[in-house]
């Protein structure tokens, strides 16, 4: 007889394993943690390189939106992101370059932010984050959201088509992208590896 399969909701994400004790605290946690992973994309936002042929910058905060969905889960991470979101359109400056609001060319990828960190928390959550292989594919898929929500509105700002939006909004950021992805595959798996050999 084999034994019932853990429901998805209840393995763990690495912020799981941050002790919370009581159901106050473990909200108290979570809001602090949604507030955590809602800096670090701030932080990592405002790190831009500018380039001359395209208004969308190159950012570190795809590689936080990847880390950030992956380590707290697709409830935290998802809210993290939704927040940032939500405080900029209200004129906080939080986006790259200072910028807020949603008037400028590179706010689809914003939106692609949340789409990415709820569904790279979701595979998280099937525990995709914890082999080489499977946390490349999650933060691939991650990356082609933002990609997917942010080429449309590239071309629709600009008033292009989607070959030449897909030239200024996705190319010159694909070895970037390889990266920071080849990035988030060596972090994710390396740190339960480590969490795991702890706890034994």
């Amino acid at each position: 007889m084999t034994a019932p399969a853990t429901p998805i909701t209840h393995v763990p994400v690495l912020a799981d394993l941050i002790p919370a004790g009581s159901r106050q605290r473990a909200r108290v946690r979570d809001v602090l943690l949604t507030l955590a992973g809602t800096a670090f994309i701030t932080i990592a936002g405002y790190i831009v390189i500018p380039l001359w042929f395209t208004p969308v910058p190159i950012s570190l905060a795809t590689f936080a939106v990847l880390l950030t969905g992956a380590a707290l889960g697709p409830l935290r991470g998802g809210a993290s992101a939704g927040l940032y979101l939500a405080i900029g359109l209200v004129g906080v400056p939080l986006f790259a370059n200072g910028s807020s609001g949603w008037a400028f060319s590179s706010f689809g990828y914003i939106l692609g932010y949340v789409a990415a960190a709820l569904l790279v928390g979701i595979l998280a959550r099937r525990r995709a984050d914890r082999n080489v292989w499977l946390t490349l594919g999650l933060a691939a898929l991650g990356s082609l959201v933002i990609y997917a929500c942010g080429m449309p509105w590239l071309a629709a700002f600009l008033g292009v088509d989607l070959s030449t939006a897909l030239a200024l909004g996705v190319v010159p950021f694909l070895i970037g992208d390889a990266i920071k992805i080849a990035a988030v595959t060596a972090l994710l798996p390396a740190t339960w590896h480590v969490l795991d050999r702890t706890r034994r």
